[in-house]
């Protein structure tokens, strides 16, 4: 695969997109709260699927503030019907109005607002956002990454042994090698935008998801873990492109580069 060309949006429009995401996620959040342990109408898209009011309102909300100052831009959101069209524009808003609304329903301060801005099937500015919690993670490409105004990284643990996993623990009987995943501590946020914020943020070393994500679920904390020195692939190591017909990816792996490295091996061919 060719390298991820950088971005051709000119600085200052980046910047001022940047903030106008910054702007519109916190409102959205504030908005999340409101519904938030109180009880919200729910429903279920497809089996074990479930949606709220919450994440409808959320979603109008995101694409008033975000649609109407940058009118050129497309629109790609779990809760919006796809539109195609998306494809002609080099530039698309990418949205999860809440990633993790199974964990939101179950008032489980586990969810989060999470956007991307994307050029080029590249996320170029992301901001992903835990308002029950008030962890608010932000990125710019080449900017690096800020959990509530510090720049973090990811960790620097290596090794598969020791390492602190987010996954769901029948994950290693699919490793090539389950014994080499010794001492580790693992969790299994239902948010997997909040699961590799935390990795950007230095407080888990790596994430592996082997079960299906969309753009949406991805593309904003993709940018996070990568501007704060990770790495966030499919197990083959091939990095997401986004914005295309098919939004959907089978396998998810992010860690620092050296455990991320070890990680792929580990899961290789698992797909």
């Amino acid at each position: 695969m060719p390298p991820i060309s950088g971005s051709p949006l000119p600085a200052a429009e980046l910047q001022s997109s940047h903030a106008l995401l910054k702007a519109s996620v916190r409102e959205a959040g504030a908005l999340a709260m409101t519904y938030f342990r109180a009880n919200p109408k729910s429903w279920e898209k497809r089996a074990g699927e479930p949606v709220s009011e919450a994440d409808i309102a959320v979603n109008n909300l995101l694409r008033d503030r975000l649609d109407g100052p940058r009118p050129d831009y497309a629109w790609l959101s779990e809760e919006s019907e796809d539109d195609l069209a998306r494809l002609d524009s080099d530039t698309v808003w990418i949205v999860d109005p809440i990633d993790g609304t199974s964990a939101f329903l179950d008032g489980q301060a586990e969810f989060t607002v999470a956007v991307a801005l994307a050029n080029r099937g590249e996320p170029v500015a992301a901001v992903v956002f835990n308002p029950a919690t008030d962890e608010f993670w932000e990125a710019t490409k080449g900017g690096g990454c800020r959990l509530n105004n510090e720049l973090v990284r990811v960790t620097d643990h290596a090794a598969c042994a020791g390492a602190r996993l987010l996954l769901r623990r029948r994950a290693l009987k699919r490793a090539h090698d389950p014994d080499i995943f010794t001492d580790i501590e693992t969790a299994d946020p239902r948010s997997i935008a909040y699961r590799l914020a935390l990795v950007a943020g230095g407080r888990f070393d790596g994430v592996v998801s082997l079960n299906g994500k969309s753009d949406w679920d991805l593309a904003a904390a993709d940018l996070l873990v990568t501007e704060a020195g990770g790495a966030v692939t499919k197990t083959s190591g091939e990095r997401f492109r986004y914005n295309r017909e098919t939004i959907r990816h089978n396998t998810c792996i992010a860690a620092n580069l050296a455990l991320h490295a070890a990680l792929c091996d580990a899961f290789s061919g698992v797909d």
